[in-house]
């Protein structure tokens, strides 16, 4: 096999000036690896704060000094190009999606993968670039809202961030399962909201969503913009204050409103969990798009070559849903 694979390297912590595009020869797949000609991959908020090494304690999972892999990007789609011999999920010519996870690289040209990471067949209804887009925002917000606050009819819900990647996903998902949805966002982004379901849409600039005696039985802070003081006011007697932003404060406000109260700050590595557990929580999502119950918002497309205006663009914090290079 005689294949150069065109990536993007992250050799230390910094602004998107850091990214350095680099070439290296494509290996064989091993017997259990697939390799796949990647079509699209995101470019996302959790993506932008691993190339800066942010918050400070993720560098105890990313590298200390520098980036431990090396390599940008986490979500991707493509087609399998090469089976190792005890393949058996997986045949030339499907196309896939998945995550790569901390072994990163999802921002290249080719990526190899053990068949039993998370990585399913793509659907044919479902373009390259919103699957690449699904194990970020979608899958973040279904384990979240789902998982963790078991979200069901006439659940009150607040999205903080409701124009985001997340934000557009938890307002179709909570929708789906029956939730009366509260989404906070910029006067801009406000028909974006509406268009997606939610019920009412509170322009942050003007108005604090987190107003006390709200009675929400959930706030989804997607951002990590509030914390759970902020919002314990507008949370029902046994509501739930959800942030996939870790820092010290939530890690404390977690460790105390577990031991005391029965409101609570929660938060979870969806990104970190078994391959088993991401690909059965992704099926229920394709099940919802299938059923047209959730779509992927789509904002820009940029080419592979343009990664560094990519991740420019994401911090600015204007995007509308999410964004690919392909």
């Amino acid at each position: 096999m005689d294949l150069t694979r065109n990536a993007w390297a992250v050799s230390r912590y910094g602004g998107p000036d850091v990214l350095v595009p680099v070439s290296r020869p494509v290996p064989a797949p091993t017997a259990t690896q697939v390799l796949i000609r990647i079509r699209a991959s995101a470019v996302s908020r959790a993506d932008t704060m691993m190339r800066a090494g942010q918050p400070n304690f993720a560098r105890l999972f990313l590298g200390v000094r520098r980036p431990r892999a090396g390599l940008a990007g986490t979500c991707f789609s493509g087609d399998v190009v090469a089976v190792g011999d005890r393949v058996t999920r997986f045949r030339i010519g499907d196309a896939v999606f998945g995550e790569a996870g901390l072994h990163f690289g999802a921002n290249a040209t080719h990526i190899s993968l053990d068949a039993q990471a998370s990585l399913l067949t793509k659907p044919e209804a479902v373009s390259y670039e919103e699957a690449a887009t699904l194990f970020d925002g979608a899958m973040t917000s279904w384990h979240f809202l789902t998982r963790m606050a078991q979200v069901r009819s006439g659940s009150a819900v607040l999205i903080l961030g409701g124009s985001g990647s997340l934000g557009t996903a938890a307002i179709q998902f909570a929708k789906a399962l029956g939730a009366r949805v509260t989404a906070s966002a910029s006067a801009r982004n406000a028909a974006l909201l509406r268009a997606l379901g939610t019920d009412r849409v509170v322009d942050y600039t003007a108005e604090n969503p987190l107003a006390k005696g709200a009675g929400f039985d959930v706030v989804f802070d997607t951002l990590g913009v509030a914390s759970y003081r902020a919002a314990k006011p507008a949370l029902a007697p046994t509501g739930r204050y959800l942030c996939p932003v870790l820092d010290a404060t939530l890690l404390r406000d977690m460790i105390l409103t577990r031991a005391t109260g029965q409101k609570r700050a929660m938060f979870a590595a969806a990104g970190m969990l078994k391959s088993e557990t991401h690909r059965a929580q992704m099926s229920e999502i394709l099940a919802l798009m299938a059923a047209q119950k959730f779509a992927p918002v789509m904002d820009r497309t940029y080419p592979l070559t343009d990664l560094v205006e990519a991740h420019a663009y994401v911090e600015t914090g204007r995007k509308r849903g999410n964004v690919v290079v392909v």
